[in-house]
């Protein structure tokens, strides 16, 4: 059942980006509206780019704000260009580039609203559309529009099944960890589990402070979240005993996750799926405990807090409620407004100096250079200097793809069915490759721009503006801008040790409700710090200057909230008394400790 709902979002999300952009170019070209629909896929390619597997509310509220935020861009672009004036175009960009670097560092959606704003403002005012002033508008937010209504319609039938694998994951994500115990491999297993929580966490955020009748049942994903969040403290704790544990410990979660989410299916159908063998008929073995000699004192892992909490947990899951606290995870430390005020300036620059090089290179229809500075100068996407080698390359490819299907074929049902294709691609690209996706992109622009009469040869010169475009970002941003990775990861580490640090300080004394809210605020300001700290590594430094070992730190604050978790479960009252594993340390390690002093860039 996993493998096929994996292949069915698999499937999924590239299916509707085929059919969202073929659909308008087909009514168009079957109605003689072939402009407006060339908007409209325009529209659809850039919804199909932010399209994802998220929960629908988050997925409609992300591409609602790209469509209004292009359409409202577009609408100044065009007006500018229609003025005949081009210094006007290039204050409208100046403008709109300041605009969107003012925003993109406020979050997700706000950075993917501030992106398209900038795009709408390129597209139109580089590209004239006949008619009212508010026919090409419309027409791009239909394109958006079709997205949102293919992306949203399997709420109908599938409303909370995204809600359901995200707690299903950190069930498998535990079982995967516990496995580990023991091996090498058991940091990065715990590790996954965050990531898996951290999902889950995200997910079900808005369900957490939801006012309402309470949802009971073990079927409740919400009921689920709750019990995960438990086992990922007694996960922290086994894995930080350093014991191998048994297969029937291991599957313990996988046993959970089938009563309190459950299928409609045997037990032993998820057994054969991956590749076990069945249940074991045996009352006590498909109750899903542990043996009892591991923790009462008979058996090599006698008194061990972790397994005598698995236990209890597994007792108990049944009878909690959906309606239990548990807080939301509050967000990093944000961009400083120095470093906002930075980046739209240095993003403004970066637009002007394109849009001038476009007037002197192609004179009209030079977008193609501010558009990419556009996509390229992201840094909260992603290393700036990785994005720009991947447009680079994917700009290569997908000019080099569709040519091949030019030199092969002009029909235009052909080229629309290419761009079916190309944008499927696209879509698989965006949750892979950055160059995927460019690939992709590139090749539909060319067709639309081909539906549009376009027919300039713009292979060579397309390829050049690219790599034009991504070196005035590249030098703007590491002349001007070389220590901003390296300042959010100094910034996130110091906040994700901070964390850690209240973690252990706090939670001694802190009832069941807020232990739980600090030990999941610190595991996720550490994921977070890790990520940031490997962008920073990933972008080019200056000779001879070498970053803190931020990795390091990190680490080290990861094995102490390991050691916190397994404190915790040690101090609740039980029959056996604590033994800590050979050669652990102490309650707050020494070492540990040490490492949670602040890591200064």
């Amino acid at each position: 059942m996993k493998t096929q709902r994996n292949a069915t979002a698999a499937i999924a999300v590239p299916a509707r980006a085929a059919v969202a952009l073929a659909a308008p170019l087909l009514a168009g070209v079957w109605t003689g509206h072939v402009i407006p629909a060339v908007i409209a896929g325009i529209g659809a390619l850039w919804g199909v780019s932010q399209d994802g597997s998220d929960p629908y509310r988050l997925r409609v509220r992300r591409l609602g704000s790209l469509g209004l935020a292009a359409a409202l861009g577009l609408l100044a672009g065009e007006l500018a260009l229609r003025t005949g004036d081009a210094a006007a175009v290039t204050v409208c960009l100046v403008v709109a580039a300041l605009a969107a670097g003012a925003v993109s560092l406020r979050g997700r959606v706000a950075s993917v609203a501030g992106m398209h704003l900038l795009l709408g403002v390129t597209i139109g005012s580089g590209i004239p559309v006949p008619g009212p002033w508010w026919k090409a508008p419309l027409a791009l937010l239909a394109g958006v529009g079709l997205v949102i209504v293919l992306s949203a319609t399997p709420w109908l039938w599938r409303r909370h099944e995204i809600e359901r694998d995200a707690v299903l994951a950190v069930y498998r994500a535990s079982s995967a960890a516990l496995a580990a115990a023991g091996s090498p491999a058991a940091e990065d297993a715990r590790r996954r589990l965050t990531a898996a929580l951290d999902q889950a966490h995200h997910v079900m955020g808005r369900h957490l402070t939801r006012r309402g009748p309470a949802r009971t049942g073990p079927a409740s994903p919400l009921a689920a979240f709750h019990v995960a969040v438990r086992l990922g403290e007694v996960t922290s704790a086994l894995v930080w005993e350093g014991r191998v544990l048994p297969a029937s410990v291991t599957d313990v979660p996988l046993r959970m996750a089938r009563r309190l989410l459950p299928e409609g299916r045997s037990a032993g159908t998820e057994r054969a799926e991956r590749g076990g063998p069945s249940e074991p008929s045996e009352p006590s073995e498909r109750s899903g405990c542990p043996r009892r000699d591991a923790v009462d004192g008979s058996g090599p892992d006698a008194g061990t807090p972790g397994l005598r909490a698995l236990v209890a947990l597994d007792a108990e899951s049944d009878r909690v409620r959906a309606d239990e606290v548990t807080l939301r995870l509050s967000g990093g430390p944000g961009q400083g407004r120095a470093d906002r005020v930075r980046y739209a300036v240095l993003l403004a620059v970066c637009v002007l100096v394109a849009q001038l090089c476009a007037e002197v290179l192609h004179g009209p229809r030079g977008y193609w250079l501010p558009m990419t500075v556009a996509f390229v100068y992201k840094p909260d996407f992603g290393p700036v200097f990785r994005r720009s080698l991947h447009r680079c390359a994917g700009t290569v490819a997908g000019v080099a793809a569709i040519g091949s299907v030019a030199l092969l074929t002009t029909d235009t049902y052909t080229l629309i069915g290419a761009v079916a294709a190309f944008g499927a691609l696209m879509a698989v690209g965006v949750r892979r490759h950055y160059a995927l996706a460019t690939t992709g992109l590139t090749a539909v622009v060319f067709v639309l721009l081909d539906l549009l009469g376009d027919h300039r040869a713009l292979y060579g010169p397309r390829i050049l503006d690219t790599a034009l475009a991504a070196a005035i970002v590249l030098v703007a941003h590491f002349a001007l801008w070389p220590r901003s990775a390296a300042g959010r990861a100094a910034a996130q580490t110091e906040a994700a040790l901070a964390a850690a640090r209240r973690y252990r300080d706090l939670a001694p004394e802190a009832g069941p409700v807020q232990r739980h809210a600090l030990r999941r605020a610190a595991y996720h300001r550490l994921a977070e710090a890790r990520r940031a700290a490997a962008h920073a590594h990933d972008e080019p430094g200056r000779p001879g200057r070498r970053l803190p070992d931020w990795q390091g730190a990190i680490g080290a604050a990861e094995r102490l909230c390991d050691a916190v978790s397994a404190r915790n479960l040690s101090a609740r009252p039980g029959p056996v008394p604590v033994e800590r594993p050979a050669g652990r340390p102490a309650e707050r390690p020494p070492a540990l400790c040490g490492a949670l002093a602040p890591v200064r860039d």
